[in-house]
């Protein structure tokens, strides 16, 4: 059902605020582990989302972060790379939403339902989570106590908290790891004592580089999948059918600029998110208005340089404790996507296309063709996909298929 619940200018301010700070703790934390500066990645939300509304003609709810599905990718490639020719990968990981756009202008959402089945999608997804589980216990091990502080207070707040304390358990986590460390004399305060009040974000320009193009596009299938699933959500939510108007091809591309826009200045990719959908639901406020205002709540707080130098004097033990949980929840969310779909896994053509994208993904597996390079996320992606396309669709298939009714 719509909601049309009206607010006054200053509970939509209110709301906002709100709704920025569910998105806060994972929108910061990405810029974090791949080391960008967290400030511009708070620009780059910012900014991103009120161009996805400008291009959406300001009818749809949904406020874009930086994207999980890219940290393991940004170390390895800023490794081979360097962080500028990085950043030119980010920036062509608009194109790719460019693309889909065109496809679904052209064929219809059936086309994404054709190229990235939950066969493919499942599997990437786990990928994801499953690729960074060593990045976090080599983190969360340099203090063990502050880790375990962290991540007890997470699993708390997401099983036991109401309200919109539920949906921050990210945000909720840090703060009480990082006042525990403080409590016993491990944040070195110096930073944010020297931090200026105002400054703007250390923007990093990209430069040109083939091999970090091809490395980065193929990881964009992930949150393209995602960027679907929450377009769905939020219809669902506000009680609209946003995938009809403004349509699927127009938040694509408004998601693809504002991908691209950050990769030109220094930020993260950029995806739609849930946990905002979440607060939506709770709030029962749907107003895209609400939205915007979250979004320049963070262009505000991405120019308070204390606020850079807050979020870099935590410990990283702290972000450690909340990547235990955080990663391992990815993976599981990549495996209830199979489920949920009731994808068949005693067919074999779906245990083929799973286990080469889990094996090539985990084993580490490396295309190289001249001074270009392909692993990691984006092979295994570009794996499953080429093999559910080439692989015959067996009789089973079709027939679990019909059964999960797409």
């Amino acid at each position: 059902m719509e909601n049309n619940k009206q607010l006054s200018p200053s509970h939509k301010t209110i709301v906002g605020v709100q709704f920025l700070f569910v998105a806060f703790g994972a929108t910061v934390l990405v810029p974090l582990l791949v080391g960008l500066d967290p400030s511009t990645a708070l620009f780059t939300a910012g900014v991103g989302t009120l161009i996805f509304h400008l291009v959406t003609k300001g009818m749809v709810p949904i406020f874009l972060g930086s994207s999980f599905a890219f940290i393991a990718p940004i170390i390895k490639a800023t490794e081979l790379y360097g962080l500028a020719g990085t950043l030119s990968g980010l920036v062509a990981v608009g194109l790719v939403y460019f693309l889909m756009s065109a496809l679904v202008k052209w064929q219809g959402v059936k086309v994404i339902e054709r190229l990235f089945p939950p066969v493919v999608i499942g599997p990437v997804i786990m990928l994801i989570g499953l690729s960074l589980a060593g990045v976090g216990v080599d983190m969360a091990k340099e203090d063990w106590l502050l880790a375990i502080i962290a991540l007890v207070t997470a699993i708390v707040v997401s099983m036991f908290a109401k309200g919109l304390l539920q949906l921050i358990p990210i945000f909720s986590g840090i703060i009480v790891g990082y006042l525990a460390a403080m409590l016993l004399g491990r944040v070195d305060l110096s930073g944010i004592a020297a931090a200026p009040w105002i400054g703007l974000p250390q923007f990093v320009k990209p430069e040109f580089s083939w091999g970090a193009i091809l490395f980065m596009i193929p990881v964009a299938i992930a949150p393209v999948i995602e960027h679907v699933g929450d377009l769905y959500a939020v219809s669902q939510v506000a009680g609209k059918d946003f995938v009809k108007k403004p349509g699927l091809h127009r938040t694509m591309l408004g998601d693809g600029i504002a991908c691209c826009v950050s990769g030109f200045i220094g930020g993260p990719p950029v995806t739609t998110y849930s946990e905002v959908t979440g607060a939506m639901i709770l709030t029962k406020v749907t107003d895209p208005a609400v939205i915007r205002i979250a979004a320049v709540t963070g262009i505000v707080f991405s120019l308070v340089g204390k606020v850079s130098a807050f979020l870099k004097s935590i410990p990283g033990s702290v972000l450690g404790g909340i990547m235990l949980l955080l990663f391992g929840m990815i993976a599981a969310t990549g495996v209830n996507n199979m489920i949920r779909n009731k994808t068949d896994m005693s067919n074999t053509r779906n245990l083929i296309i799973v286990s080469l994208t889990l094996t090539t993904g985990i084993g580490g597996a490396i295309l190289q063709v001249g001074n270009i390079s392909m692993t990691g996320i984006g092979l295994s992606a570009l794996i499953g996909v080429v093999l559910n396309l080439i692989l015959p669709k067996t009789k089973e298939k079709n027939e679990s298929k019909e059964e999960s009714g797409m």
